[in-house]
């Protein structure tokens, strides 16, 4: 297993629109595990990442998607949704708590509540029904997040380092 590490520092300035990124026109050749620093992966980040931090890892907005294929197998026996993510000193002090909930093809997966700073894996079990398409999209949101400020205008919510699908 992979272990990344993350830093909550960030000093680049840029708005959500610059951060939105097209989804791809065809699912061939999508990953179902992706790490959120390869720039080859840009393609599946489809709204609410910004750009590569530090070489490894992405600042999130309040909500943002993915575009992943289901592992193989799992339109039978589902799959496991990871999502590897840092809670930041910032967000943790100003903002207390965060909530995170996520969501495949119109399936709600348990939301999770992080109340401290520090590197988290946010995993959740996804059904078999969830994972029928070829391409599938994961839409994430927080309750709450760090508005734009005069340091840096844009909206902060937590850092992905990985996201994707284990097969079960």
């Amino acid at each position: 297993m992979l272990l990344l590490l993350s830093s909550g520092a960030c000093k680049s300035r840029q708005n959500l629109s610059e951060a939105t990124i097209e989804e791809p026109k065809e699912a061939a050749g999508l990953q179902s595990f992706i790490h959120t620093g390869d720039s080859g992966a840009a393609s599946q980040l489809l709204k609410g990442f910004y750009d590569i931090e530090a070489g490894s890892w992405r600042w999130t907005a309040r909500n943002f998607s993915v575009l992943l294929a289901p592992p193989k197998g799992a339109a039978e026996k589902g799959a496991r949704l990871v999502l590897r993510l840092t809670v930041p000193e910032p967000v943790a002090k100003k903002l207390g708590s965060v909530t995170l909930r996520a969501s495949i093809e119109g399936v709600d997966l348990p939301p999770e509540t992080f109340s401290k700073e520090g590197q988290f894996d946010y995993v959740r079990d996804v059904p078999p029904q969830a994972l029928a398409k070829n391409a599938v999209t994961v839409d994430f949101a927080l309750d709450k997040s760090l508005p734009p400020s005069g340091a840096d205008q844009r909206e902060l919510g937590i850092v992905a380092t990985a996201v994707g699908f284990e097969a079960k």
